[in-house]
C-alpha cells in the first residue's frame, strides 16, 4: 500500500476508479438478467458490486493478476471475484479502470479488452 507520512499520519493513496463502456453495457446486462425474476435482488446486487468497485480506490493491487495474463500477455490486468462474477480491471498511474464484468462461467473475451 502506499502512504504518505505527514507528521504523525500516514496518508493512504487513493486512486480514481473509472467504469469503461463496455464495463457499463455489463452493469446494464446484469441488470437486466437478474431484474427479470426480482428487480429489487437487482438492485441489491448491482450496488453491491458498485462498492467492491470503488473499494478499489484504496490499495487496487490488492487483487491478483488474472490467470490469462501471462498466456495473453497481459500481465497489468487484474480481477476481483465477487460472488460469481469477475471484475477485470487495469491499474495506470492514478487510476483503476473497470474493463469488465461478467459471470465467471464464461470465459473472458480478450478482444473486448
Amino acid at each position: 500500500m502506499l502512504r504518505t507520512s505527514l507528521g504523525n499520519s500516514a496518508v493512504t493513496k487513493k486512486f480514481k476508479v473509472k467504469i469503461t463502456a463496455s464495463a457499463q453495457i455489463d452493469f446494464t446486462s446484469i441488470w437486466d438478467y437478474i431484474s427479470q425474476n426480482n428487480p429489487s435482488n437487482a438492485r441489491t446486487f448491482i450496488s453491491e458490486i458498485e462498492n467492491k468497485i470503488y473499494a478499489l480506490a484504496i490499495f487496487p493491487e490488492r487483487n491478483p493478476i488474472i490467470p490469462e495474463g501471462e498466456f495473453f500477455h497481459i500481465e497489468e490486468y487484474r480481477h476481483l471475484i465477487y460472488k460469481d462474477y469477475r471484475i477485470v480491471y487495469r491499474v495506470q498511474g492514478d487510476n483503476v479502470f473497470i474493463l469488465r464484468i461478467f459471470h465467471g462461467s464464461k470465459l473472458l473475451d480478450i478482444d473486448s479488452l
